[in-house]
């Protein structure tokens, strides 16, 4: 019988009175299983970068109710006063009236109020209201004599005729008023039965614009094998849930779980439609192949307030706030829209900062830098250099940081290579708003911004996690345990002609 030994035998004597590597364990290299000085091992996992997670920010700002349909529906009032942008066109004759039979013509563009949808003869203007017409001329007062679809034939008060302007003048119409002769009926001032049936005075009716969003689907899922959710590590982890211990993949799930629901919150606010030429609408999966707009993706917060909403870029393209201009063109804005007083916004780093400047220049003693607002700093105390909060005219603006725009793994990355296209902030109306709702069949009042997620006695698809496979409670043959994380939803962002989008 032949004994054959091993090629790493370590009792091979030597053919020398000396020690060799090949008669001793290998404790000193980096390969060994052991080493010649055992080092101290830290078994905690440092937490570098602090709450990695960025969702929350919807939770502040909104609420959420469960739908049952796969779109939702809103209608929003539309403005009380009638007016119009329009031009002003060569002077018309032929209209018999008490006057000379002359007038001028004003047109109505067919983008009525700046929402395109109207056709040219859906305004409101009839015969014998009192119109304002402003341009680069000036601002005159006068009467409508006769209204021949998007065409108004008007006699100003102040002049014979108005002077010809085109589109590019930005010619403004608005109804203020109107004015009628004794005994004069609402055909208006006319004489001829012909001119009184082109001249036919309608009642107007209420207008509301309706608009929709539709759910959409995410999934995502983490698995770890029978053998590994049994392995125990040397690093000790805490999960962004709280929990912990040694066990590797109790981190990998948690991981997996907090980004979806980062994902969740990040759909909500980057998501968008897609258009009926893009590439994602003729993806046959998601119901797009060969339907209208629309029917891929959904519409988010930023790409809501870009389609309805007011968008500022700063002050001669310098960076936001850094002083009051941009803030009174911003209140500005505001007075045309609904005015609200309490507004909340949510800003990058460097937008909060330039705030705080700005603020503080406003304090007799911001050159010093000893005093800023109310907090009453003194010498013995650290400066308090922020500020959460500030009013303007009549409107009151809360500022918060927004992680989301920050974080270098999220918008925070993006923006530093975005230019003009990168978000700084978003300004958002405190308060809720009344709209009829379609599936309540009533007027409804809802927080401006809130989020409807597909719910039903049979499945709740809030936010959907179920495990399956054999590890724990087993539920298939499969060696292995696998969560699945699932949702349906949508965000709802009513009256978006309140929010503003700083770029």
């Amino acid at each position: 019988m032949a004994i054959t030994n091993g090629d790493s035998l370590n009792s091979v004597p030597a053919a020398q009175k000396q020690t060799l590597a090949t008669n001793y364990l290998d404790l000193m290299s980096s390969t060994g299983w052991g080493q010649q000085y055992v080092p101290d091992l830290m078994e905690k996992e440092a937490e570098v970068f602090g709450p990695r997670t960025i969702s929350g920010f919807l939770a502040q700002v909104g609420a959420e109710e469960a739908m049952t349909a796969d779109q939702v529906i809103w209608s929003e009032q539309g403005r009380l006063h009638l007016s119009y942008t329009g031009n002003v066109a060569t002077a018309a004759g032929g209209i018999n009236y008490d006057s000379n039979g002359a007038t001028s013509q004003v047109a109505i563009e067919n983008d009525i109020d700046g929402t395109s949808g109207f056709t040219a003869t859906a305004h409101g203007v009839r015969v014998n209201d009192t119109i304002i017409v402003s341009n680069s001329d000036g601002v005159f007062k006068c009467l409508v004599v006769k209204v021949n679809g998007a065409t108004l034939d008007v006699a100003p008060y102040s002049k014979a005729n108005l002077t010809q302007k085109t589109d590019a003048d930005a010619t403004t119409i608005l109804v203020y008023g109107s004015e009628y002769g004794k005994g004069s009926s609402y055909f208006g001032n006319v004489t001829t039965t012909a001119q009184a049936s082109a001249s036919a005075r309608t009642a107007n009716e209420p207008d509301f614009k309706t608009f929709k969003n539709k759910p959409i689907i995410m999934k995502d899922y983490y698995e770890v094998s029978g053998s590994d959710s049994s392995r125990i590590g040397w690093v000790e982890v805490s999960t962004e849930g709280g929990q912990g211990g040694y066990l590797w993949y109790l981190k990998a799930e948690s991981d997996t779980r907090a980004r979806f629901s980062d994902y969740v919150e990040m759909a909500m606010l980057e998501g968008e439609f897609g258009v009926a030429a893009s590439l994602a609408h003729d993806v046959p999966a998601l119901g797009g192949h060969g339907g209208a707009a629309d029917t891929v993706g959904t519409e988010g917060l930023f790409a809501a307030i870009e389609e309805r909403g007011n968008l500022t870029s700063g002050i001669t393209g310098v960076n936001a706030a850094t002083d009051l201009a941009e803030f009174d063109a911003i209140l500005a804005e505001f007075d045309k829209q609904g005015a609200i007083e309490e507004n909340m916004m949510f800003v990058n780093r460097s937008t909060s900062l330039a705030i705080d400047d700005m603020l503080a220049s406003m304090n007799s003693y911001g050159a010093g830098g000893t005093s800023y607002g109310v907090f009453d700093n003194s010498e013995d105390m650290a400066l308090n250099l922020g500020f959460s909060g500030f009013r303007r005219g009549s409107y009151d603006f809360y500022k918060s940081d927004f992680r989301y725009l920050n974080d270098k793994a999220t918008r925070g990355g993006i923006n530093d290579a975005a230019g003009s296209a990168a978000i700084r902030g978003v300004i958002i109306p405190a308060g809720s708003s009344s709209v009829y709702d379609q599936t309540v069949g009533a007027s409804v009042k809802r927080p401006f911004l809130h989020v409807r997620y597909r719910a039903s006695q049979t499945d709740d698809r809030r936010m959907k996690t179920w495990t399956t496979g054999s590890v724990g409670a087993a539920t298939s043959a499969l060696d292995a345990m696998q969560l699945h994380f699932l949702t349906e939803r949508c965000l709802i962002t009513q009256g978006a002609n309140n929010f503003m989008l700083m770029k």
